[in-house]
């Protein structure tokens, strides 16, 4: 089963994605190549393939088969409205190549229902339910409604508790305004928690990763219209420049969520034609 390394914290620098377009071609040069490449991987909310994506993917087994022999990650977001059966996970671990990852969305009765107080009769169990996994999950998500504001009581309890019961790599998506600050940065990095980075973002600081450096995490979710909107190759190839350029990050996920227009799915390509192929070229 993966396991996160415990280490010590670094503070990474937060940059937006437009401060990274407007970096200097030589200074651009000299970070890729002295800093290692982290390991970057591209998918979508769910694994549906849209029919105008059709002809991209193999013709042959299910949409997660196909999905999966073009990208490397999923993130599951059904698991935030219903339970799944540990064999359910593992069915799907089954039917992916061994470099696949899942992230998995934490159920909405944690984050929105009991809003992360009380929570440990249904985090042992969503835990359990997702270790059919094993080695394939990846960041655990947990995306917080925006009315929750920052609790320092509650959340470093919450983040006890997590930490007593799973090592593994977590992802945080706060909505609220008072979630970013540098007393929350650094109460997410003493958990080895990563704050993920959103489009459109809720605030403006939401625009970059922070908390915990050596896992980032993008969240697409389509701009201006949300869930929607198509990403323009500009906003792609920006994309593409911070997630390779990072200066801490070990692992980046970009996982776009403009799935309603089938955006996601091109987009999702598009990001990886200007990380591992236009980048080798």
């Amino acid at each position: 089963m993966a396991r996160t390394r415990v280490a010590r914290p670094r503070v990474v620098r937060v940059r937006s994605f437009a401060q990274q377009a407007m970096s200097a071609d030589s200074e651009r040069s000299s970070v890729e190549s002295t800093t290692p490449q982290p390991d970057i991987r591209i998918g979508t909310a769910g694994w549906s393939i849209p029919r105008a994506a059709a002809s991209r993917f193999d013709s042959v087994g299910t949409h997660l088969r196909r999905y999966s022999r073009r990208l490397r990650c999923t993130e599951i977001n059904s698991s935030f409205y219903r339970p799944h059966a540990a064999a359910t996970y593992a069915r799907w671990r089954d039917s992916t190549p061994p470099d696949f990852r899942f992230a998995v969305k934490m159920p909405r009765t944690i984050t929105h229902e009991l809003k992360l107080q009380n929570v440990r009769q249904q985090l042992v169990a969503f835990l359990a339910q997702t270790d059919g996994l094993s080695e394939k999950r990846g960041p655990l998500l947990v995306q917080l409604p925006p009315s929750l504001s920052f609790d320092a009581t509650i959340v470093t309890r919450f983040l006890d508790l997590v930490r007593s019961v799973y090592d593994g790599p977590v992802v945080c998506e706060p909505r609220h305004a008072t979630w970013f600050s540098s007393l929350v940065t650094s109460l997410l990095e003493r958990y080895r928690v990563s704050r993920v980075a959103a489009d459109p973002p809720p605030v403006p600081e939401a625009v970059g990763p922070a908390g915990w450096p050596r896992v980032a995490y993008f969240r697409l979710h389509g701009s201006p219209r949300k869930y929607w909107s198509r990403y323009e190759t500009d906003d792609i190839a920006t994309l593409a420049t911070t997630a390779r350029t990072l200066p801490s990050a070990e692992e980046v996920w970009c996982v776009f969520d403009n799935t309603a227009s089938g955006a996601a799915i091109e987009n999702a390509r598009e990001l990886i034609e200007h990380i591992f192929v236009q980048s080798s070229a």
